[in-house]
């Protein structure tokens, strides 16, 4: 009987269960590691050009999408920034990324303003718009809720602080499922 003889481990031929992993982890682990090498040289680039001309670096992402390779700068400055700065900033650095060793040759580079209801990713992020309102939800419950709006204080000590009407709350960075702008109509 079948039963009989699974019970004695007769029928176990192999593993219980196996991962399969798609591609080369050795080759994706280096893939990591250039695409984060590409991203901190172009911010050693795009940084200080942008600060010439009166803009702040919020954001670099070096992604590929749909077998093209996508260098997406993210840019402000108080008051906002025109889509003619844009232009003149993608303009000026596009010549300066030839020869950054492991970007595509054949990448394409966007140049954006955050936007109204920006993700915010990084702690450049969450200081260059401290003041505004956010929306702030969680993973799990922090002070009883998962969903916070109100005006962003910035970072202190490794948690996004949010004051609304009820007060400051602190949410542990580890918490942030997401965060953004909110806009109000």
């Amino acid at each position: 009987m079948p039963n009989e003889r699974w019970s004695r481990g007769e029928w176990v031929v192999g593993p219980l269960f196996s991962i399969v992993y798609g591609g080369d982890r050795v080759g994706e682990g280096k893939r990591a590691l250039n695409r984060r090498r590409v991203l901190e040289r172009v911010e050693e680039i795009a940084g200080p050009l942008a600060e010439a001309r009166g803009l702040v670096l919020l954001d670099v992402e070096y992604e590929r999408e749909g077998g093209r390779w996508f260098l997406r700068c993210t840019v402000d400055r108080r008051g906002g920034v025109t889509m003619d700065e844009c232009a003149a900033f993608s303009e000026a650095l596009d010549p300066l990324l030839e020869g950054v060793e492991g970007l595509d040759p054949e990448f394409v580079l966007e140049v954006m303003s955050p936007g109204l209801d920006r993700t915010l990713k990084n702690d450049r992020e969450f200081h260059w718009f401290s003041g505004r309102t956010v929306e702030v939800t969680t993973f799990g419950p922090v002070d009883g809720r998962r969903r916070f709006v109100g005006r962003l204080c910035g970072l202190e000590g490794g948690a996004v602080v949010v004051a609304d009407e009820e007060g400051e709350h602190r949410i542990p960075r580890e918490q942030v499922a997401k965060a953004r702008l909110h806009v109000e109509l």
